[in-house]
């Protein structure tokens, strides 16, 4: 299923390190020729620090070959480097070690600390330097401390920023999915904010195309912590759906829709609770709606099965999509875990919305569909009938091997409900726009005109 694979598309959009684990799954999937995968990884190790990991990928490409002499030479300009990044960044270690100067640095910065105590802001750049250094060689950890440290310290609006993208990459490496949820959410406050100064920003573009990138950016890094943390399913579905971000995932990231469509799946049975977001509890309509438009950009099988299941209504052709989705799932870097649970979910689609249309169904025609044979499917009918709200409407004959749906019709008020349910959120945001360019005509106008006194 090489054909359906995105890690190509996706690296060009992560730093060369968090590229590593999607190549090491590579060679675990064997996708691609290992000999391939191993030469990318080589290229990729070549450009950091990490120089054993770099060699030990040399010997493995070309183990009839010595071992080049430049690797020596990177390995002691490394060692000295860091001592030197080391001793510059010192004295502003020794001062956050002290517990009581690093709490009045949390609170305001350098404006608790007494003259004699405030690092000099070469010695704060130098501890972003020593950060950096760390994160090149594979101190992931390490890299992490220093970066937060110097966030407390530095009053530098772009090395803050590019301090933040290396904090996160840190807590990905590391695993801390806590705390990157945490820093991931800061981060999308930093980029949200339309700040001009970015990592991912040049200062030959434009404030708007640099925000874009680093959505895009951000995007594609936070696949890492959604597919890990436990709530990142949710607050996916709940981020990515928003206005701002689904129009960035369509101007320049349509693949995305890959996972979007994957996590609405995983959702759907928590979905039913109360405690759900409108957002999530209806997120398969709306992406639905994306994926019919986005169409002629990207579609692969996953977002296929939702096609052919709610817009075609063509179940058939759903079941041969979900049979080669359930490969594409397993096969995904971030998704393989989850391909128990995403079969289970969309076979609960499919009876869903199988049932919601028929009055009568054979079980074992139902089996069929959800491709089980009749014994498993007789047995997950019936737990699906007991876990889900489809209990007060189902009741299953057994002698007949049928189940029979009696459900009560939708009062008109509640049809008019649903139909209407976002008018007002919409009515609003179309106001709201219509008013902007015209309020900032007026700002244009209020400012003086420079000279006139």
């Amino acid at each position: 299923m090489a054909e359906y694979d995105l890690s190509k598309t996706i690296i060009p959009y992560l730093d060369r390190h968090l590229a590593f684990p999607l190549l090491a799954h590579l060679v675990e999937t064997s996708l691609f020729p290992i000999e391939q995968v191993q030469a990318a990884q080589y290229e990729l190790a070549k450009g950091t620090n990490m120089i054993d990991y770099a060699v030990s990928l040399f010997e493995q490409l070309y183990p009839e070959e010595s071992i080049p002499q430049e690797f020596s030479g990177k390995r002691e300009k490394a060692v000295s480097t860091n001592e030197r990044l080391q001793q510059e960044a010192q004295a502003v270690l020794d001062v956050i070690e002290n517990p009581d100067v690093a709490q009045a640095l949390r609170q305001d910065k350098n404006q608790n600390l007494p003259v004699s105590q405030r690092p000099l802001r070469q010695q704060i750049t130098a501890l972003y330097n020593f950060g950096q250094f760390q994160y090149t060689y594979g101190n992931y950890s390490g890299a992490a401390d220093y970066l937060y440290h110097f966030r407390v310290l530095s009053t530098d609006t772009e090395l803050n920023t590019s301090a933040h993208w290396g904090k996160l990459a840190s807590d990905i490496l590391t695993g801390k999915w806590e705390t990157a949820l945490e820093e991931l959410n800061t981060l999308r406050d930093v980029v949200d904010s339309r700040t001009p100064s970015s990592l991912l920003t040049s200062p030959t573009e434009s404030a708007a195309l640099g925000q874009l990138h680093s959505r895009t950016w951000l995007v594609h890094w936070s696949l890492f912590v959604y597919f890990n943390h436990p709530q990142g399913r949710t607050l996916l579905l709940e981020t990515f759906l928003s206005p701002t971000y689904l129009n960035t995932i369509q101007t320049s990231s349509p693949w995305i829709l890959r996972y979007i469509a994957t996590a609405a799946i995983l959702s759907r049975k928590s979905a039913t609770g109360n405690t759900t977001s409108s957002r999530v509890r209806h997120s398969i309509r709306e992406i639905v709606k994306v994926i019919q438009t986005e169409e002629y950009q990207y579609q692969d099988p996953i977002t296929s099965f939702l096609k052919e299941l709610y817009v075609e209504f063509d179940f058939e052709a759903a079941q041969r999509e979900l049979a080669i989705a359930e490969r594409v799932v397993g096969d995904d870097f971030f998704l393989g875990e989850f391909r128990e649970e995403f079969l289970d979910n969309a076979r609960y689609l499919i009876s869903e919305a199988y049932c919601r249309i028929h009055q009568r169904i054979d079980i074992g025609d139902l089996s069929e569909r959800l491709n089980l044979t009749k014994d498993e499917g007789e047995k997950w009918i019936v737990n699906l009938i007991r876990e889900t709200r489809m209990g007060a409407d189902a009741k299953i004959d057994l002698e007949k091997n049928v189940i029979e749906i009696h459900r009560s019709p939708l009062p008109v008020y509640q049809s008019v409900i649903e139909k209407t349910r976002g008018l007002a959120f919409r009515t609003q945001a179309l106001g709201a726009g219509m008013l902007q360019p015209h309020q900032s005509a007026q700002q244009n106008q209020s400012q003086p005109v420079e000279g006139a006194r």
